[in-house]
């Protein structure tokens, strides 16, 4: 049995898709170590002037996405905060010999992301109103999909190693990859999917101050090269809302995935690969 607790504030302006991203978001933790969630329940802070419609619209968004993943909500806990706060409490299992772990990656084992990465400057772009509707809409489309299907690829092939990517960005969920598991990790930034305006945001400044965290916690580890432009560091440094995983996959066992993906219409890139060493080089 697997536990995972997780909420955040909004980064979204409606109700019902904070509520159903909320939701998302906490069970990514769950599909994260190959596990198949099965119990949740809500952990809620409301502010005294919110109305009723917009908590229930919130619940309503974390009820449906949770019964788009099998789970049942079975009830919760709610305070009452200044600031508005929502996410799920997750149970879920997995056979012992199948679950992903952090450690587990070698040397020569590639890695696969399954969401592009920008939301962070995305959201901040949507906050301070700048962002395009378009822009918008697929933001919130990628945070409210679940990550079931590439975490039952990747259990189906028979691989060990995973993580979700949130808000310690590409890079400091990658390090704890490298770290957990005494490899390098080397990054190849031109094969990164970026949301479509993720680098415009960027160039226009729209970074959350997590961004910003995590490169002064974070980039004494990371060598970057000279190409690398300040915006795309930035990028890859950005905290991510309900983002993908990031999967080691052998590369004899490619094939069986790239298969598994296209029948199941699941998205992946090809980002690096693992070699001998420490910490992370971005190419």
């Amino acid at each position: 049995m697997v536990i995972s607790a997780d909420f955040f504030t909004p980064v979204v302006d409606d109700a019902y898709d904070y509520g159903a991203i909320a939701a998302a978001n906490s069970l990514s933790d769950i599909y994260a170590m190959g596990a198949k969630p099965f119990l949740a329940l809500n952990i809620a802070a409301f502010p005294t002037q919110l109305s009723a419609e917009v908590l229930s619209e919130i619940i309503r968004g974390g009820a449906e996405m949770a019964q788009a993943a099998g789970v049942i909500v079975a009830g919760g806990h709610t305070i009452q905060d200044n600031e508005l706060k929502f996410g799920l409490i997750v149970l879920g299992m997995a056979e012992t010999n199948s679950i992903l772990m952090k450690s587990g990656v070698h040397a020569g084992d590639l890695l696969l992301l399954t969401k592009p990465i920008g939301v962070g400057v995305t959201t901040t772009a949507i906050k301070q109103q700048k962002a395009k509707r378009k822009d918008i809409a697929e933001a919130v489309g990628w945070m409210k999909k679940l990550n079931n299907q590439s975490a039952e690829i990747a259990v189906s092939v028979g691989l060990k190693s995973a993580t979700d990517v949130t808000g310690f960005s590409l890079l400091g969920h990658a390090l704890e990859m490298a770290e957990s598991s005494n490899v390098k990790l080397i990054i190849e930034s031109q094969k990164v999917p970026l949301l479509t305006n993720a680098l415009l945001y960027g160039q226009q400044g729209f970074f959350a101050g997590g961004a910003s965290d995590n490169k002064m916690y974070y980039s004494k580890y990371v060598n970057f090269t000279d190409s690398i432009t300040e915006v795309m560091e930035m990028l890859l440094f950005d905290p991510q809302t309900s983002g993908g995983l990031l999967i080691a996959c052998p590369p004899a066992k490619l094939e069986q995935f790239q298969s598994l993906a296209k029948k199941f219409d699941q998205p992946f890139w090809i980002i690096g690969k693992a070699v001998n060493g420490s910490g992370i080089q971005v190419l």
